[in-house]
């Protein structure tokens, strides 16, 4: 009997055993299935969330410099973007006097509010000379270069009228520097770089706004307003804007 019973365990399949559960991986006729997949730990999210936290603060420290870029070339003209406030007028003025430039233009089309170019007078060109012969400096340095055509792009559309004041008038002019307001410098340069073309080489000023420490600017309304705002703005103009070269 003994050696019976040990021939029928012996008789028996081997049971199989599986890791993969037994139910299907699809679902919904097929058209989704289950998959293994692997994701971050505690531990890779306290990772993760750190490295987006330093890059934050680096972009927080490094976003007001890299806008406000001040750039002299070695020029004897200098441009002055009409639209600006008059703290930066001011600072052309001392601008002028301490390196001795023997020329200033003053660009800008229609004034804002305006609905398009009426006449010379009410664009920014001409009202950013006056304030300019108002504190004091000789009409006969300053030359306003009205935009007539009033685009999208103002930046562009005065710097391209100044490139046609050039060609028209014959002008030896070759390098200029352009003074601006703080986070709207880089954006200028690059402008008026593409407005000129190769021939003329263009040096950029940033003025700091008053108002604001540039160096906490994320403190201040103004100063997130203006350094966001203009990060979106740069960004268009360098990926996005068509404006082309001048031959």
């Amino acid at each position: 009997m003994r050696e019976v019973t040990i021939e029928r365990l012996s008789s028996r399949p081997p049971t199989i055993t599986s890791a993969r559960p037994l139910t299907s991986d699809r679902r919904l006729l097929g058209l989704i299935t289950r998959r293994e997949r692997w994701g971050p730990s505690c531990k890779g999210w306290l990772v993760i969330g750190l490295a987006v936290i330093g890059m934050a603060g680096l972009l927080t420290y490094a976003a007001y410099p890299f806008l406000a870029v001040t750039h002299r070339v070695n020029a004897d003209t200098l441009v002055v973007e009409g639209w600006v406030h008059p703290y930066a007028i001011r600072a052309a003025v001392n601008e002028l006097q301490a390196l001795h430039y023997k020329r200033v233009f003053t660009t800008g089309g229609p004034v804002a509010g305006m609905g398009g170019y009426t006449n010379d007078y009410n664009t920014s060109a001409t009202q950013a000379a006056a304030q300019l012969k108002a504190e004091g400096l000789s009409a006969d340095l300053i030359e306003p270069v009205p935009a007539r055509i009033s685009e999208r792009d103002r930046t562009y559309s005065a710097a391209r009228a100044l490139d046609a004041w050039f060609t028209e008038h014959d002008s030896s002019v070759h390098a200029i520097n352009v003074l601006t307001q703080d986070v709207h410098a880089r954006r200028t340069r690059l402008l008026f770089e593409r407005a000129l073309g190769e021939r003329t080489t263009v040096g950029i000023i940033a003025v700091p706004n008053p108002d604001y420490d540039a160096r906490h600017w994320w403190r201040y309304s103004e100063g997130v307003r203006d350094v966001i705002s203009e990060a979106i703005a740069y960004l268009y103009a360098r990926f996005v804007f068509a404006g082309t070269r001048a031959n």
